[in-house]
């Protein structure tokens, strides 16, 4: 059974967007303030709700 080239692409991009956000997780936990704002960068690269995400690792205060 063939599956859709497209859909297997979206999930690969979902599964790695998932593991990076762990690894994210975790270096926010150390993180410096300098350190946190270079990650919120990264973030807001990598994913289209980059910025519930930001709020919810605290690495941005507002």
């Amino acid at each position: 059974m063939a599956r859709s080239t497209e859909r297997v692409r979206e999930l690969r991009r979902l599964r790695k967007r998932t593991e990076k956000l762990t690894k994210f997780r975790r270096k926010a936990e150390k993180a410096t303030p300098s350190e946190k704002a270079h990650l919120a960068a990264k973030l807001r690269r990598m994913t289209p709700g980059a910025e519930v995400v930001i709020a919810n690792l605290k690495l941005e205060e507002r």
